[in-house]
């Protein structure tokens, strides 16, 4: 599967109308044109930001989705209310599943009550192999910590064949999700330090609440 994992940046005090219009009027049309709204959050540490995640079966769907989605009648009549929010759209990493996320019920249009839950996303720059060190190596210590990775993506470098929509291009990312039934349950795992040998910049790490209607849950 391929997914995007956009990371919106919102005009200030917006981001709930975004939610809003997005959660009521954008999930189950974009998944009637062939993709999948795979998850949505606040970032309780970016309140000016709006990171999601979606994905399709394979690149040429992505392609076939974006054009009907984007030039259908639901988009059309809404795309000035979403981008007046918004300052930026451009940040999406467009990734390849290693492991798929976990998917729950979403809950019907209308829905306000937020799921308790915290997810950890984090961002590692690296060079090509590191999913198969990180695998054998980094993923077994953060199971023993009580840390499983619930979730694992690496670049696609395919060509973005829907340029009107642009994605980072020039990395090369590993990004992995850990999942807390509770914010008050997070912890960070002390890794070893042969990691930091792998990486090539900074590793980013993204706390995520998700939305009412968030498939991840």
């Amino acid at each position: 599967m391929i997914y995007e994992l956009r990371r919106y940046t919102m005009r200030p005090r917006r981001r709930d109308t975004l939610i809003e219009l997005f959660e009521r009027e954008f999930i189950e049309t974009q998944e009637a044109a062939g993709m999948r709204v795979a998850g949505s959050f606040r970032d309780p540490d970016a309140p000016g930001t709006y990171p999601w995640l979606r994905a399709f079966p394979d690149m040429a769907s992505r392609k076939a989705a974006l054009e009907a989605f984007y030039g259908g009648p639901v988009w059309l009549a809404n795309r000035d209310a979403a981008n007046a929010t918004m300052t930026d759209s451009d940040d999406v990493l467009l990734l390849r599943a290693l492991m798929e996320p976990p998917q729950w019920e979403r809950p019907p249009a209308g829905t306000t009550e937020l799921p308790p839950s915290l997810y950890v996303a984090t961002i590692y720059h690296v060079e090509d192999g590191f999913a198969a060190f990180f695998a054998t190596e980094i993923a077994p210590v953060l199971a023993e910590a009580g840390v499983p990775v619930v979730a694992s993506f690496e670049s696609e470098h395919s060509e973005n064949t829907y340029p009107l929509l642009p994605v980072r291009s020039g990395e090369n990312v590993f990004v992995w999700f850990a999942r807390f039934d509770t914010p008050e349950d997070e912890r960070e795992v002390d890794l070893p330090p042969m990691l930091k040998e792998r990486l090539t910049a900074a590793p980013q790490r993204h706390r995520l609440r998700p939305t009412a209607r968030s498939a991840m849950r």
